[in-house]
Parts: structure tokens; C-alpha cells; sequence
């Protein structure tokens, strides 16, 4: 499933790389959105774009496109 489709509140962790392209692939890896990590859902905005995201104990917020490319799992 990708990012986008969690909903708030959803706890998930980011799969490893298949789909980001590697112009964002470095931005995705600067911010900490690597293999392995776990994420919180936190919401969407209005008309969709832009994400926010919880991990650890700081809040990111997200392209709908760069969040497009990212694999989840739920936990």
C-alpha cells in the first residue's frame, strides 16, 4: 500500500525502495524516510495535498507526489 492511502492515526513502516524516482529518492533518504521506519499518519490536507507524518518525535509534511512513491506497511 502506499502512504497515501493511510489514514490518521495509521501506524505503518516504510518499505524498502521499488518505485521513488531517484530525483526524490535522495530527499526522501535526507529526511529520514528509509526502509525499515516506522511512521504515524497524522493528516491531509484539504484539497490533498500536502501529508503530515510522524517519526520519532518530529513532524514532516509531504508532496501528495513524493508520498505517492512511498511503500507502507500497516502495524
Amino acid at each position: 500500500m502506499i502512504l497515501l492511502s493511510l489514514k490518521p492515526g495509521n501506524r505503518a513502516r516504510i518499505e524498502p525502495w521499488k518505485t521513488v524516482p531517484e530525483s526524490s529518492l535522495l530527499r526522501c533518504q535526507e529526511m529520514g524516510l528509509l526502509p525499515g521506519v516506522e511512521i504515524e499518519f497524522i493528516r491531509r490536507a484539504p484539497l490533498g495535498s500536502p501529508v503530515e507524518i510522524r517519526i520519532n518525535d518530529f513532524h514532516l509534511v509531504l508532496q501528495e507526489e513524493i508520498a505517492s512513491y512511498i511503500e507502507v506497511t500497516l502495524i
